[in-house]
């Protein structure tokens, strides 16, 4: 199982990346964990300075901004 993790506040980039990521899941028809990560500290402890973040398995892929489903079906696909 992927584990899936959106980092953010909660502002509409946040709101924007978690809905994308529910959504290229649901189109790749793979088993993933999506987890939202709001705590500023655990953002902080990570190194993220902007968010929206997005890690898969522990990985950093896109930070400060939100991805697109095609870019995270990509992703989800390596």
């Amino acid at each position: 199982m992927v584990k899936i993790e959106v980092l953010g506040t909660g502002c509409a980039k946040c709101k924007s990346l978690m809905k994308n990521v529910e959504k290229a899941v649901e189109e790749s028809g793979i088993s993933a964990e999506i987890v939202k990560v709001d705590s500023i500290q655990e953002i902080m402890n990570r190194g993220v300075m902007m968010t929206p973040a997005l890690y898969i398995d522990g990985e950093s892929k896109v930070v400060g901004r939100t991805a697109t489903v095609d870019e995270i079906k990509k992703m989800l696909k390596k």
